[in-house]
């Protein structure tokens, strides 16, 4: 069993292995600053604007914003600092960060096939559902709110702000195919000149009301919550949108490692944040009518044109870091059977985990832009955001407590009792942001029930192809020894048949029998395990054995969760492991293409069979999915109900 590592950084493990040993340190760090950091990086254009919306009734005086500052603080220190910079990171699955990465680890933790290991994997599978949904109204808000600083400088200019906003965000999601590597290097420098302006203007504004240094002391936002009583946990649904983006932090650790996302955190990004929001609250101390753009109002007139291109190439690249992470859990959720296959492009020669993934990238875009052109203002995008961030956050923290009960032995004493802190905290996220359900919180919630019933229906519904296949299917050992007592036609080369059951007469060998009544002089039957780890070790990579004689092999090929299968490749190394030779112009790949009829009270209710059945039919082909040659293959249909 792979366990986290309790002193050496994710990173360190991965390199060389995982694809980070020719990058140095400081070239992933600013690659990180670039890709992971964007998200959280620009709250600030709208964190404190919103807090002072109408929707919260609050008055702009010095006891109420000392104690919002004092909240966004602790907020950032408590939620993004300690747990997932700090904390969450140890909880690497060799190397790779996310909350699928997370949910295979817990539930290594358990038996398998437990009910316990089944509601683990319901909660991250949920977990992962609101991530897709965050993912969706990051990019719109983010981009929203920074062009919206051409009202400040040109209040003519209010018409085309919805449509510039689409023109980026279009442009935005067609670079993705170029990778994340590619935008990395673009986006760092771009990224350190954002985070410094961010301190240079906070510190400016800090000479206007320097006491807002005092918002430090936990004291002021406990005033705020002993002045307001229980209303005041409704300001919370502003305060969270100041960490959203340290989910995308973790998400993002496969891409760079641990090491390089800390020191970026620790001394850089985390004091260029506080020292703007610090400067925006002593802006709103002296002129309480700048709280209607904190951020934008805070610019020197001659440097705020300058500053909307900054911040709109730095919202871009906060859409960059979600978009990042939702490929990284696509693939994941593939691999771990969640999600239908789809088409996966690799970006990076030297980085393996750097990946494009055409149909998650074009169908966040198409609800991306259709959000923009729903809700049109940061504000109202706004009341949508922090729901599905804060119950990701919540459910981050319950799989984390397993897995430091059941992994860090030594750690588990001080981990456990944050964790209880760590929940108290999301859980009054939750609570805050529910109260904005009715105007337009709603969506994330909904998007994420459509997105897990998918995911859930797809598991389901393999599970159940998978049982009827073998309950109809012959056992091959018995088979086989029978066909050889009277064997068909035998033509010279290599077959190989794909099946998801290594002990069952494939449906394939069957058609051809049937249909073309002749045999390979070399038969493989061939199955690919997907293992609970992200890179599956070299000694479980492959099991060959012979069956009915040396004319037939069974094959059990293993992948960890974030590698693309190769078939091909992974044949023709297992020639090193037996007897047996594979000529790729020799060889014949056969393959069964299930074809799926809705049963009647089976298995699944109906519309959910109708629904697997859909996804079934869309998915990408196992074989474009196992890199199989076109040329070598042949596909014989089945009709199978469930």
């Amino acid at each position: 069993m792979v366990t986290p590592s309790s002193s050496t950084p994710p990173h360190a493990a991965a390199s060389g292995q995982h694809g980070h040993g020719k990058a140095s340190l400081a070239g992933l760090v600013v690659g990180a600053i670039g890709v992971v950091f964007g998200d959280i990086g620009t709250s600030p254009l709208y964190t404190l604007k919103e807090a002072f919306s109408p929707h919260f009734g609050l008055t702009a005086n010095h006891d109420t914003v000392l104690g919002i500052l004092s909240m966004v603080f602790w907020a950032l220190m408590v939620t993004v600092t300690a747990k997932y910079v700090t904390i969450i990171m140890r909880a690497d699955n060799d190397g790779e960060g996310g909350i699928m990465a997370l949910m295979a680890l817990a539930q290594r933790t358990l038996k398998k096939g437990s009910r316990a290991a089944y509601y683990v994997g319901i909660l991250g599978i949920f977990g992962a559902s609101l991530f897709f949904g965050d993912g969706v109204i990051t990019p719109a808000i983010s981009v929203l709110s920074a062009i919206e600083g051409l009202e400040v400088v040109a209040p003519s200019l209010h018409q085309w702000i919805v449509p510039l906003t689409v023109l980026v965000l279009l442009c935005l999601f067609a670079t993705q195919r170029h990778g994340t590597e590619k935008v990395g290097k673009v986006f760092g420098p771009i990224t350190i000149v954002w985070f410094a302006s961010l301190a240079a203007i906070g510190v400016l504004n800090l000479f206007h009301a320097p006491e807002v240094l005092k918002a430090f002391n936990p004291w002021w936002a406990a005033r705020f919550f002993l002045e307001h009583h229980f209303h005041g946990i409704f300001i919370l649904g502003a305060v969270v949108l100041a960490v959203t983006g340290g989910e995308a932090l973790y998400a993002d650790m496969g891409h760079f490692g641990a090491r390089p996302i800390r020191l970026a955190w620790y001394f850089f990004v985390l004091p260029a944040l506080m020292l703007n929001y610090l400067g925006q609250g002593a802006l709103v101390l002296q002129d309480p009518l700048a709280i209607r753009n904190p951020f934008y109002i805070g610019v020197p007139d001659w440097a705020r044109w300058p500053m909307i291109l900054l911040a709109t190439a730095a919202t871009v690249i906060a859409s960059q870091a979600v978009i990042t992470g939702a490929f990284s859990v696509a693939r994941q959720a593939m691999q771990l059977g969640y999600i239908p296959r789809m088409r996966i492009k690799h970006t990076s020669s030297d980085t393996i985990g750097q990946i494009y993934v055409p149909g998650i990238n074009w169908t966040l875009a198409v609800l991306v832009v259709s959000l923009v052109l729903a809700f049109r203002t940061s504000t109202a995008l706004a009341t949508a955001y922090g729901i599905s961030v804060s119950l990701t956050m919540l459910i981050d923290t319950l799989l984390l407590a397993m897995v430091a009960y059941a992994l860090w032995p030594r750690w588990r004493r001080w981990v456990l009792p944050l964790c209880l802190v760590f929940a108290v905290v999301e859980a009054a996220f939750v609570i805050a942001n529910g109260a904005k359900i009715p105007d337009g919180g709603w969506f994330p919630l909904v998007l994420g029930m459509l997105l897990f019933t998918m995911l859930r229906t797809w598991r389901r519904g393999r599970e159940l192809l998978n049982a009827e296949v073998r309950k109809e299917g012959i056992q091959l050992d018995t088979f086989l020894p029978g066909l050889m007592l009277a064997p068909p036609v035998r033509v010279p080369g290599t077959a190989v048949f794909l099946t998801a059951s290594p002990d069952v007469v494939p449906h394939a060998l069957l058609h051809n029998l049937k249909h073309n009544k002749v045999l390979h002089e070399r038969n493989v039957f061939l199955t690919v395990e997907t293992l609970d780890v992200p890179y599956a070790p070299k000694e479980r990579r492959m099991r060959i054995e012979p069956i009915a004689g040396p004319d037939f092999h069974r094959v059990i090929v293993r992948y960890g969760f974030m590698e693309t299968p190769d078939v091909p490749v992974a044949l023709m190394r297992s020639c090193d492991q037996c007897d047996l030779t594979f000529n790729p112009m020799d060889t014949t790949y056969f393959v069964s293409r299930e074809s799926i009829v809705a049963g009647h009270r089976r298995g699944m209710p109906t519309w959910r069979d109708k629904l697997f059945a859909f996804m079934h039919r869309n998915a990408a082909p196992a074989t474009a999915f196992f890199r199989i040659p076109g040329n070598r293959l042949v596909e014989l249909g089945a009709q199978v109900e469930i």
